[in-house]
């Protein structure tokens, strides 16, 4: 009786230590996990998800007048110059990786990702392609490079605006979303939630 009562303790006391190593092992493999799947999405910085590509046409006018000596208010326009600018462009969205939290809860087997709201990366005008054609000019004209540049970034930020209010940011959003889980799904996590901060 005393050797099955021994054998008993035994076998309960591996029984345990086996169970408990194997729980040890399961949650420092998951911890592990976590930890390389945050790196490898770190390592991404700067996450595109979305970009939009246009193109524009602005007319933009410069005059210069003078005043006859002797005419009060008769103005004379001698400088007038109107061009026509037509440029292209893209607008990128996405978030900044570097900033995304991960964490793992051990009861309800869930990963919770935190990431950054979307925001403009980029706005860039390809200037190689911006044409710019004369309308109306003559000799006295002169129209500065830098009010063409002026132009377009006046007109460029105002689209960015715009896009912003049509949502734009939330479709990137959106976007991160879907990638991002089916990213976690390929690495072995079906049940995770996605939360988007500001930062």
């Amino acid at each position: 009786m005393k050797k099955i009562l021994l054998l008993l303790v035994i076998g309960l006391a591996g029984y345990f230590i086996f169970t408990e190593t194997d729980l040890i092992s399961t949650r420092t493999n998951r911890s592990s996990e976590t930890a390389l799947v945050q790196e490898k999405l770190v390592e991404l910085s700067e996450w595109t998800t979305l970009k939009y590509e246009y193109s524009n046409v602005i007319i933009s006018r410069t005059d210069k007048s003078f005043e006859l000596f002797g005419f009060g208010d008769l103005d004379f326009d001698y400088a007038e110059a109107i061009k026509l600018i037509e440029y292209s462009g893209y607008l990128k969205a996405g978030t900044d990786l570097s900033k995304l939290q991960i964490t793992y809860n051990e009861e309800t087997k869930q990963l919770l990702v935190r990431v950054p709201k979307s925001q403009i990366l980029d706005n860039v005008v390809e200037t190689e392609k911006t044409r710019v054609e004369d309308i109306k000019g003559n000799i006295f004209s002169d129209y500065p490079s830098q009010v063409i540049f002026d132009e377009i970034n006046v007109n460029k930020q105002q689209l960015e605006e715009e896009k912003i209010s049509q949502g734009f940011l939330d479709e990137a959003d959106n976007r991160i979303e879907v990638l991002l889980t089916s990213f976690l799904s390929t690495n072995g996590f079906e049940d995770a939630v996605i939360e988007f901060e500001f930062y």
